[in-house]
């Protein structure tokens, strides 16, 4: 048997997210996002469109880092077609906001106040309109309360669950948050009026943790959670052979096993 990693298991509770997506464009933003969906396409939906990362789309999922054998593409993942895809709402991304809180609001912009910011990021990018019109998940290598903030994100970037910022009184058409994955835990947006809610715990975390890790409080699934699926070895076999140049083992410090030590 080989031991089961806690990237193997984020890749497997990522993948779940693409799972019953039919067709359309999977976004996986960073390694263990994109080997989610490489592995959503290859076990549970094979009609999902994965691109090689840059500008083509792949028959089968093009592995992160070096390439290491022949690839066939299917067609241009150009501006033109992303954008179609993207603004049709036929597209599902998950990514990795520096911030987020407990509406769903992302924000990649800036730490600190706009005009004199602590520091600059990335700016609001497509996360305006992203958030808007297809589905939005969510990773966290680091599940701590400097990503998962007490209030509001320093700067909204991302359209969420705040009734107080929708224009009109109303949610945009296309706001559509699902998954949240880290490193402790999966969540959701099931909770009542849209509440953040602990799906399942990853093994040895404790629901506690979690919330002692979160700015804001969290709902439960159930009284008992249930712990986040460890990867069998035949998908761990398939995992290993969408990324043979194991970017995976480079993404949590030491590389832990899934099963948390007692």
């Amino acid at each position: 048997m080989t031991e089961a990693t806690l990237a193997d298991l984020v890749i497997l509770a990522c993948a779940q997210a693409w799972r019953h997506d039919g067709e359309l464009m999977a976004t996986g933003i960073g390694p263990l996002p994109r080997l989610g969906s490489a592995l959503a396409k290859t076990l549970y939906n094979p009609a999902l469109q994965t691109t090689d990362g840059e500008y083509l789309y792949g028959d089968e999922p093009v592995p992160p880092g070096k390439r290491t054998g022949p690839i066939v593409y299917e067609g241009v993942a150009n501006y033109e077609r992303v954008f179609a895809a993207l603004w049709g709402g036929r597209r599902h991304s998950m990514v990795g906001p520096v911030q987020f809180d407990r509406f769903g609001q992302a924000n990649i912009s800036v730490i600190g106040s706009h005009d004199k910011p602590k520091s600059a990021m990335l700016g609001a990018r497509g996360f305006p309109g992203n958030s808007i019109v297809h589905p939005n998940s969510f990773f966290f290598p680091s599940h701590n309360k400097r990503a998962f903030v007490e209030g509001e994100v320093d700067f909204v970037c991302m359209a969420g669950y705040n009734p107080a910022r929708y224009m009109n009184g109303k949610a945009p058409a296309g706001l559509d948050l699902r998954v949240i994955v880290t490193n402790l835990c999966v969540m959701d947006f099931g909770g009542p009026d849209h509440q953040v809610r602990v799906v399942s715990l990853h093994p040895g975390v404790t629901f506690d943790e979690v919330q002692d890790n979160t700015g804001f409080p969290l709902a439960r699934i159930a009284d008992a959670i249930p712990a986040t699926p460890v990867p069998t070895d035949e998908q761990l076999a398939v995992i290993a052979r969408l990324d043979p140049n194991n970017v995976r083992a480079t993404i949590f410090k030491d590389n832990p096993p899934a099963q948390r030590a007692a």
